[in-house]
């Protein structure tokens, strides 16, 4: 009965701490990451950046058209020496010229550099939304280990608020043996310090999880004073297989996917650059209109319009051996690519070996453990009935109410290390589910 009624006190308790509260689930956790966190809302900036630079005149392929004006005047101390031999001069002749048009230049061939560039833009879309996915992966990480940190805490507390009532009926049973004289004073004092050390302890744990509530509402980037109540339940997966891991992760691995988009960049850094082999064609046309004045020559005064175009080719000769210069250098980028893909797939594949043997061991460490706890309550039980009716101290009472907590502690650390393990597997992949 006593058992039951300090259960029911502790429900009660949470029920009253819980109201005006939301429940905060961990899916619901994560969606309000994706929607607020600054690191994804500014990777899916970058994101929109290099959309917005995914065009075909940003590569170069597009012609350009530019309205000029030009306004030169002078005013000089002139002499001409005609043909016919007569000298004429004009001091402070004015010379004026107008000229203004619309100019289009378009360049129709450059070695193919164009449409290199264009593919590398493309590219560097692709690159965006890798990095955007490895942000929303991290953040997803951390919002779901700070989550089920925040619930092997909180069940933590909740069994110091079992302790704290228990210890309290110890001091009440204590205290009517005191009273009736079958125990001494000492015995009162030394339960009325367990007390006060449940009730120390339980302060600091108080405090452990408001910290962690604020880190999880700054990860949600929304107010740190929204307060919630989680689900205590941690779900493990269970049913993780190394071998498809292994082979999700070569696909989907953002690291990994992100170094093989740098091979593919450098190699259209070389098709960049040998494009200056070849030469560069580009058409030039306008429509121009003139006015010149002169005060001193055979034409005071002209006017012209009308169409200008043509065609300018050119050819790299030499550069002083700059071009060879740079296409060795983007060789060797594109080698070093490729071993980069070669190493980040080994430190991929290192990285699940690792995690996925820690995530068996732990899976076995929650079973171990649950089984524990469950002999520990028992015999906390046990121990609680004999100390009421006076059988054993209150020393032993207490070994077996620290047994109790402990064996808690380390059931919801077990759990919690299990869940770790298991996200932790499923970011490597590049792939986290609920």
């Amino acid at each position: 009965m006593k058992r039951i009624l300090i259960l029911l006190y502790v429900s009660m308790g949470i029920f009253t701490m819980a109201i005006g509260q939301e429940l905060l689930s961990v899916r619901h956790a994560v969606e309000i990451a994706l929607e607020n966190n600054y690191d994804i809302r500014l990777s899916q900036n970058e994101l929109l950046a290099a959309k917005e630079n995914k065009t075909y005149g940003n590569a170069g392929m597009l012609p350009n058209a530019t309205a000029d004006l030009t306004q030169n005047n002078s005013i000089q101390n002139a002499t001409q020496l005609q043909n016919s031999g007569v000298e004429r001069s004009l001091n402070n002749a004015r010379n004026n010229n107008l000229t203004y048009g619309i100019n289009i230049g378009w360049t129709i061939f450059d070695g193919f550099g164009m449409f290199a560039r264009y593919e590398k833009l493309q590219e560097l879309e692709k690159q965006g939304d890798l990095q955007l996915k490895r942000t929303i992966l991290a953040t997803v990480g951390d919002v779901i280990t700070v989550y089920y940190t925040i619930v092997e805490q909180q069940n933590l507390l909740s069994a110091l608020d079992s302790s704290i009532l228990i210890s309290k009926e110890r001091l009440r049973t204590a205290e009517n043996r005191f009273s009736i004289g079958k125990a001494a004073k000492l015995e009162v004092l030394n339960v009325q310090v367990n007390l006060n050390e449940d009730i120390s302890a339980r302060l600091r744990q108080v405090e452990t999880v408001k910290n962690l509530k604020t880190m999880l509402n700054g990860i949600l980037a929304r107010d740190l004073d929204v307060d919630f109540i989680i689900d205590t339940n941690v779900g493990i997966d269970e049913s993780l297989v190394y071998g498809d891991l292994l082979e999700r992760a070569d696909q989907f691995n953002p690291d990994l996917q992100n170094i093989i988009l740098h091979k593919k960049l450098a190699e259209l850094d070389l098709k960049d650059i040998k494009s200056g082999r070849y030469p560069t064609v580009r058409l030039n046309g306008g429509y121009n209109f003139s006015r010149t004045e002169s005060s001193l020559g055979f034409v005071a005064q002209s006017n012209a319009r009308g169409l200008t175009y043509g065609l300018t080719a050119t050819v790299n000769i030499f550069d002083g051996l700059n071009q060879r210069r740079n296409e060795r250098i983007a060789k060797i980028q594109i080698d070093n690519a490729a071993l980069q893909i070669e190493q980040q797939r080994l430190a991929v594949q290192t990285g699940l070996k690792t995690a996925y043997e820690t995530y068996l061991t732990n899976i076995e460490l929650v079973k171990l453990e649950e089984k524990n706890e469950d002999i520990a309550r028992q015999n906390l039980d046990i121990t609680l009935a004999k100390y009421t009716i006076g059988s054993i101290s209150a020393v032993e009472f207490r070994d077996a109410q620290e047994n109790f907590i402990n064996a808690i502690s380390r059931f919801n650390a077990a759990q919690l290390q299990a869940k770790l393990s298991e996200i932790q597997l499923k970011e490597l992949v590049g792939q986290i589910d609920f």
